[in-house]
């Protein structure tokens, strides 16, 4: 989806029998086991009772995290930057591995701009944190009276950086920056970005591998979910369509959730906290995706069960343009929002303009271990695309009080031109034909 990327959004199921059961099983294929405390087979539709766990799932090596420290020091030169401090989250885990709960405590990696990592870790959590730490093995610790802050500054002492830039990971809070500011005052802190989104937006093999999963699974479910819909009937409700999709990821051994929005509610791009049953003959949007190895699908699908309107078709057509001529303008070093412009160009010229009058967000976004990541395909940005990012490519037209259509598919950026993860759907009442 298009805007910015928040877990209300996100209709986790966690709280349903069928969420607590499928949080487990994250990030895992083969041999996951889609029966423990899901629904039985027999409750569900055949659809979704018919969907195995997901194979091919290959973890992401050390040799290739070790090779990420790497860039990432060859970033830091290019930057000018002498260290980088990160907590847990999802820079973290990209370049180490380790997965860590955050909390007002700080938790972190420095690193270096040549040598391995330093971290930082309340001491009672020390055994926790070296259980996961694979690269270096230098742990700094400080006690509930003392300040994390100050062993930060003693690194940098460390490494000859007391005077020299250091570089803040975005999701590191403004009080932390602050501590560390204060205790290092004369070292400059900045941006990490560059080092960061400089290494995460260029996707490897086993990195691209990992999103072809998720994007196949979650078409998959989407497919499945529809048949079950069409056998079903209308008179649906939201939830109920949200407890089978999350069935439905569990059948395949992943954690997934989509967002389901009906009628005029389709209009709105984030959808409506309202109650919305499915009707004959209305629009019905599926949005968002799951994780393979912490990596992640964002797919939308836009469908009419039974017949839709002529009006539903045309919008529906235009988008499916939009989306194409987006695809096709998406090339090594051409300017991002050039692909935005393509694909609002369609919409314009089609009589849905201007600009963002009927397609109100940008045209996509950066994808990889965040649904939502560097860089972003929308006007006025004029960064040239590189080979191997990959973005989400979703147009829109939402006629308010009426219905809206998107559709997303991610896609991937090669020498010969962008490819999508999954074939585009082809009309709104065959979405998956």
């Amino acid at each position: 989806m298009s805007d910015t990327f928040t877990s209300s959004r996100r209709r986790f199921l966690k709280n349903s029998a069928l969420g607590v059961a499928a949080l487990p099983l994250a990030g895992c294929g083969a041999g996951a086991s889609p029966e423990a405390g899901a629904a039985a087979p027999a409750a569900l539709p055949a659809p979704i009772a018919a969907l195995n766990p997901v194979t091919g799932i290959t973890p992401i090596s050390d040799d290739e995290r070790r090779a990420r420290l790497g860039r990432a020091q060859e970033l830091m030169g290019e930057h000018k930057l002498d260290a980088v401090f990160m907590r847990g989250g999802t820079s973290l885990s990209y370049y180490t591995g380790m997965n860590w709960f955050n909390s007002e405590r700080t938790m972190g990696m420095v690193l270096p701009r040549s040598g391995d990592p330093i971290y930082v870790t309340p001491a009672f959590e020390e055994g926790r944190g070296r259980e996961q730490i694979k690269f270096g093995h230098d742990v700094r610790t400080w006690q509930e009276d003392e300040s994390p802050y100050q062993r930060i500054s003693q690194i940098l002492a460390d490494i000859h950086a007391s005077t020299g830039t250091l570089g803040i990971e975005e999701q590191v809070p403004f009080f932390m920056s602050q501590g560390i500011a204060a205790a290092a005052p004369h070292a400059k802190l900045s941006s990490a970005t560059p080092v960061t989104a400089g290494c995460r937006s260029i996707k490897s093999a086993a990195e691209l591998n990992c999103m072809q999963i998720a994007n196949n699974a979650t078409l998959s479910v989407y497919k499945a979910v529809f048949d079950s819909l069409r056998a079903a009937g209308p008179g649906m409700t939201q939830q109920q369509v949200s407890d089978w999709i999350g069935a439905a990821y569990h059948r395949l051994g992943l954690a997934g959730n989509a967002s389901i929005n009906v009628g005029k509610y389709s209009a709105l791009p984030h959808g409506s906290i309202a109650p919305q049953t499915i009707v004959e003959g209305t629009v019905v949007m599926l949005d968002d995706g799951c994780k393979v190895e912490g990596y992640q699908s964002d797919i939308t699908r836009t469908f009419v069960l039974g017949k839709a309107s002529d009006k539903m078709k045309q919008v529906f057509e235009i988008v499916r343009r939009a989306q194409t001529a987006a695809r096709e303008a998406a090339r090594v070093g051409q300017p991002m929002e050039s692909v935005d412009a393509a694909a609002r160009k369609v919409i314009t010229d089609a009589g849905y303009g201007p600009d963002y009058k009927h397609f109100s967000h940008r045209l996509g976004h950066g994808i990889g271990m965040d649904g939502h990541e560097w860089y972003y395909l929308v006007r006025g940005n004029p960064m040239p695309i590189q080979a191997n990012m990959c973005f989400s490519d979703e147009p829109g037209v939402y006629i308010v009080g009426e219905f809206g259509v998107r559709l997303e598919d991610d896609m991937h950026i090669a020498q010969d031109g962008a490819h999508w993860f999954t074939p585009q759907s082809p009309s709104i009442e065959e979405p998956f034909a």
